[in-house]
């Protein structure tokens, strides 16, 4: 796997928030969004909802799930799965990683676990 992409301190990423990383910073054909779930755990998906043009990053997170702020697709942090309609799609999800003392996206890389602060 390649180096990942620097998106800051995990203290950066407030618990409950996302920041987003744009296509030129990423190298990816999308916006991504990495979450600091209230969990702890760090996640990144796909910024734009599946089911219309809306930010993920700026709907509403609880738990592991993340609602968006159009129209209340809910969709978990974890698989990306959708949990609740009008969306039909998944999200894609993206490895995030702590190490160093810095939070690590590998965009297009499927994430396969949530990374605790510390580990």
């Amino acid at each position: 796997m390649s180096e990942g992409i620097d998106v800051g301190s995990p203290d950066e990423i407030e618990e409950g928030t996302a920041r987003v990383v744009e296509p030129e910073e990423s190298g990816f054909g999308e916006p991504i969004a990495v979450f600091h779930a209230e969990s702890g755990c760090f996640y990144a998906l796909d910024d734009t909802c599946t089911h219309e043009e809306a930010s993920l990053a700026e709907g509403w997170i609880e738990g592991e799930t993340v609602e968006c702020p159009l129209h209340s697709s809910s969709f978990s942090l974890r698989s990306g799965k959708v949990l609740c309609l009008p969306a039909t799609r998944d999200a894609r999800t993206h490895k995030v990683e702590v190490a160093g003392g810095r939070v690590l996206l590998y965009p297009g890389v499927d994430a396969d676990e949530a990374v605790r602060v510390g580990e």
